[in-house]
This record gives C-alpha cells, sequence and structure tokens, in this order.
C-alpha cells in the first residue's frame, strides 16, 4: 500500500515541530531559545560569517537573522566587526562560548530523548533518507542542513 504524502510531510513536520519545541523549552533552563542557540552554533561553525550566510545556515531570512543578531549584540553573546567591504562579520563572545556549551548539553540530553526509540540502525537509516531528500550527496550541492548539522 502506497504512503499518501501528504500524511508523509505532515509525519515529518509533527516531529520536528516536536523537537523544536522541546529543544526550546529545555533551553530556557540556559537562558536560551532555539533560535538564538542555533545562531550561536552557526556563529561557532563559520567565525566571520556575513548575516546573508547565518540567515541561510538558520533558516532564516536575512531580515530576521539580523534582527536576532542584534539582540544576541545587546546581551553581549556576539560581536559584530568590520570585514572586507561593507561586510559585517559575526563572531561570539567569551559568553557566547559559555551560552553555545551550555546549550549542547541541553540539546544533546533532548536528542537523545527525541530519538531514543531508533535503534542505531534505524538512526543511521534515518539520517541518510533526509540526506538524500534535502539534496546532499548530488555533485556541488551543500544544503544548508550541511553547515550546521543538528536539527
Amino acid at each position: 500500500m502506497a504512503v499518501e504524502l501528504q500524511i508523509l510531510g505532515r509525519a515529518v513536520k509533527a516531529v520536528q515541530y516536536r523537537q523544536h519545541r522541546a529543544l526550546d523549552s529545555r533551553l530556557a533552563s540556559v537562558g536560551s531559545t532555539l533560535a538564538q542557540w542555533d545562531a550561536l552554533r552557526a556563529i561557532s561553525r563559520t567565525p566571520g560569517a556575513s548575516a546573508r550566510e547565518l540567515a541561510a545556515a538558520t533558516f532564516q531570512s536575512e531580515q530576521a537573522f539580523g534582527a536576532l543578531a542584534g539582540r544576541l549584540v545587546a546581551q553581549r553573546l556576539v560581536d559584530r566587526r568590520p570585514g572586507h567591504g561593507r561586510r559585517i562579520e559575526h563572531h561570539l563572545t567569551p559568553e557566547g562560548e559559555r551560552m553555545l556549551a551550555a546549550g549542547h548539553e541541553v540539546a544533546d540530553a533532548v536528542l537523545a530523548e527525541c530519538f531514543e526509540a531508533l535503534t542505531a540502525t534505524e538512526r543511521d537509516a534515518l539520517l541518510g533518507l533526509l540526506r538524500k531528500l534535502g539534496g546532499e550527496g548530488k555533485a556541488g550541492v551543500e544544503s544548508p542542513a550541511t553547515r550546521t548539522s543538528g536539527n
């Protein structure tokens, strides 16, 4: 019997929604949100990246990422520095590094709970299938998820 694609799409979205809600809720315990922690994670992986690059890596519009980065600067978690030409580079502050590390601990625990029903083999298979759907593995194609693996 063929799987209805709308049901499959909704099931993927439901799992993602539950995972994001759990992450957002638990990250509050360390003073962060999922969006903030994801931005810190992206900046950590590509220090000096522009807002455009970071917006793509965090699945946000440039405007949304710019507003988020402004809040992270105000919280002293991120520094913005002039780069080449008009480019503004983003870097974590020591406080940003601490917040990122605390977020990693929370995320590891939440994600372990989210995927505990799957065996290691099933997790490997799921990752392979999701990467296939995301276009990874095609020549020259790199999705934002490749650059910022995780949620």
